[in-house]
């Protein structure tokens, strides 16, 4: 092929006599030209030296262990161009996308949703469920435990999923202007029975409410023990006042931002399954209708009944 281009050939006649496209000529000519005779040399065949090995896999773990953000770049998440790139740039093995992700797979990472954690600490966190455990250990017909939280029950529908026809999506209507209504509960540790208050406002004077129902239905017990979140209307100063005045009312508090904690979240989420989640009532009248015949058929909790109960 030198020998033809030299002579002053064309490229497409070097073609027809070397029986090669032109494209191959052309390739062979510019490696000529810029490597010199090595450009023409054939190249190893077989599989190349081998790129995985445990250094290169310890770098990509330890890129995937930290932030893009620690290594310069904007970006807050890895993908696997950039971790190829910075692999390139750390170790000398360059290497695609697509083998970073078929090598992050061998480490054992894979690609999932993060979990979020708090960055405010709790200095009573581990005090505050001791004292509740020590509370569950001592209940008795004289110390009653109580989970005590709020809920707002809406007018407007949650929506969640159910089951339905493929390729056919159900509609719930929305009122269009939402109202709101307040449920205050009390849900005992021991028996299951469910005590609960009402009001059209979240306030001090709800909870207050439900603390009037539990001091008449449990006259006899000489102290009454109360689960609680840290929601304001728990520590406000007509609260603390009229706990002044029932000494034998003592709150507990569970540590902050731990919902799971209280046992009553698992309450809300079956009155939201059973009565207001994909389902439009007509009127707020008629949607506390179904929260207070939820909240009598549920006892003692958990229970099954409300599955089966009539509207």
């Amino acid at each position: 092929m030198l020998l033809l281009w030299e002579t002053g050939n064309c490229v497409a006649r070097v073609a027809r006599a070397l029986y090669a496209a032109r494209s191959s000529v052309q390739r062979w000519r510019a490696l000529y030209e810029e490597y010199v005779e090595q450009g023409l040399r054939p190249l190893d065949r077989g599989q190349g030296e081998w790129k995985a090995n445990e250094e290169v896999l310890a770098s990509l773990a330890g890129l995937v262990d930290s932030s893009p953000r620690a290594h310069g770049y904007l970006r807050s998440r890895w993908s696997s161009e950039l971790l190829a790139i910075e692999l390139h740039r750390r170790t000398g093995v360059q290497v695609h996308a697509t083998t970073v992700r078929r090598w992050l797979k061998r480490l054992g990472f894979g690609y999932r949703r993060a979990r979020p954690t708090l960055c405010i600490r709790d200095p009573n966190k581990s005090q505050r469920p001791d004292a509740i455990a020590g509370a569950l250990v001592g209940s008795g017909p004289d110390c009653e435990v109580f989970y005590v939280d709020e809920a707002d029950i809406d007018l407007n529908p949650r929506i969640g999923p159910a089951r339905m026809a493929r390729g056919r999506q159900s509609r719930i209507p929305t009122p269009g202007q939402n109202q709101k209504h307040y449920l205050a509960v009390a849900l005992n540790a021991r028996t299951g029975k469910v005590v609960w208050a009402e009001r059209e406002r979240k306030d001090s004077l709800l909870f207050i409410a439900l603390l009037h129902r539990l001091k008449r239905l449990y006259r006899r017990a000489r102290r009454i023990v109360l689960v609680v979140d840290n929601y304001m209307i728990h520590k406000s100063s007509i609260t603390q006042r009229w706990l002044a005045k029932h000494p034998k009312f003592e709150l507990l508090f569970q540590p902050v931002y731990h919902p799971w904690v209280n046992v009553i979240e698992r309450l809300w989420k079956t009155l939201h399954d059973t009565v207001t989640r994909n389902y439009q009532h007509p009127s707020m009248k008629a949607l506390l209708d179904a929260v207070r015949r939820f909240m009598e058929v549920c006892q003692p909790w958990p229970g099954s009944a409300h599955a089966l109960t009539k509207a």
